[in-house]
């Protein structure tokens, strides 16, 4: 169970830091940081539509890190709550043992 909260988490910053990365890549109305990389309006890496597929891929990502950042939410206060329960039960247990 551990193993695949670790997993999601790994996946979770791997997403976020490819959404920040295309985010910095998009070009700019005022050719901000996207001019940086050496392009100018008429020059694409990946041909003339270039603008509309960074935008929807950035759209998809964002939704999906917005899902597991919620699903990362729920998923740690549970396990949270689940160690909180689990050292309420072992205390009950040893003060009445004693």
């Amino acid at each position: 169970m551990m193993f695949l909260f670790y997993l999601f988490l790994f996946l979770f910053l791997l997403a976020s830091l490819l959404l920040c990365f295309v985010i910095l890549i998009q070009e700019a109305k005022s050719l901000g940081l996207g001019a940086s990389f050496g392009g100018d309006n008429s020059d694409s890496l990946f041909g003339t539509s270039t603008a509309e597929v960074l935008k929807r891929f950035t759209g998809y990502l964002a939704g999906a890190f917005l899902l597991a950042c919620l699903v990362l939410s729920l998923w740690s206060g549970s396990l949270g709550r689940s160690h909180e329960m689990s050292s309420v039960h072992t205390e009950a247990t040893t003060d009445q043992g004693v």
